[in-house]
């Protein structure tokens, strides 16, 4: 059986090995695949092993051999779903590996944005604590989390954890989802209240129909001057030229996002040197204890598969 793994090098440094796949076949790696070489690389596969490898529907019924394809990801936006629904090809995902992690950085992008940690770094590096007239100089405004509304847009496994870790700080929990329930401590509420209501709002669902574009100029226009938004979801739940909009204008205070639209960033990418906007290149996902939980999940989702009981089966009516 011939394994192709399609972009190797978004899963590995060099500090992760393939090994652990090479029990269920022949393995084909490699390191980057641009749009233009899919088709061919895929073209004996019997497997196809992705992270963000865009598998459209030309490309894919060009692989006439190929049963499954295994996802280094949560989001499966990148693949045609329907196509390998009537294709019968088997899609998994790795969900909830990734799940600490980016809650960790949820949390990291909240309490820089609320401690100024990185400006009094920088303060200090700069000699500014050595010219004050006093120990403890004022310079940054910070504030307490405690107390403050967490708004989360989404409540799979890493909405439910960065709510756990907001209820220890001692936050007041709103959610918006499609799929409201009774949770101690957390109040389901509708979008425009979540707008309103929040003092930061955090981004959890997935990329699809309805919630493509879903921040908008609008949608910013309602929310708090003083609120501060964070997206480690896709970066299609966004329209950036309003986010940007958002930030120049005031309608919010700050943002933080780890995702964009195009990734890698694009040259023309609107949202570069925005202020009160701080960007990190898709790596909330990305620990190393993290990336050896995915492989080892995309592994047993392959074993899954070939002993005929496929799980975390993505695409099922």
């Amino acid at each position: 059986m011939k394994i192709v793994i399609t972009d190797a090098n978004t899963l590995t440094k060099g500090d992760l090995t393939f090994d652990v796949l090479k029990q269920y076949g022949e393995l084909a790696i490699y390191e980057t695949t641009a749009l233009e070489q899919l088709a061919e690389r895929v073209r004996e596969a019997d497997v196809i092993l992705t992270n963000k490898c865009i598998l459209g529907e030309e490309t894919l019924k060009q692989a006439k051999s190929l049963k499954y394809i295994g996802l280094f990801a949560t989001g499966y936006n990148n693949i045609d779903i329907a196509y390998t629904k009537k294709a019968g090809i088997t899609v998994c995902n790795a969900g909830s590996y990734s799940t600490d992690a980016v809650a960790q950085q949820v949390f990291g992008f909240l309490l820089n944005h609320y401690t100024k940690i990185p400006e009094y770094d920088a303060f200090v590096k700069q000699g500014g604590w050595k010219k004050s007239p006093t120990f403890c100089p004022l310079t940054y405004e910070t504030d307490e989390v405690a107390e403050k509304t967490l708004g989360i847009v989404g409540f799979g496994a890493i909405g439910q954890k960065v709510a756990a870790i907001a209820r220890a700080f001692g936050m007041r929990v709103i959610v918006f989802t499609r799929t409201p329930r009774q949770v101690a401590g957390i109040s389901f509420v509708n979008f425009e209240t979540l707008l309103c209501e929040s003092d930061v709002i955090t981004v959890h669902c997935p990329l699809n129909a309805e919630t493509s574009g879903m921040f908008d100029f609008s949608a910013f226009s309602q929310c708090k001057r003083s609120a501060y938004f964070i997206n480690t979801a896709r970066g299609g739940i966004i329209v950036e030229q309003d986010l940007r909009q958002a930030l120049l204008n005031g309608l919010i205070a700050g943002a933080a996002i780890d995702v964009l639209e195009a990734e890698p960033m694009r040259e023309d990418c609107v949202l570069e040197h925005v202020p009160n906007l701080t960007i990190t290149p898709h790596v909330a996902w990305a620990p190393l204890s993290t990336r050896k939980r995915l492989l080892q999940i995309v592994a047993d989702n392959l074993g899954a598969f070939l002993a005929g009981k496929p799980q975390n089966v993505v695409g099922r009516d």
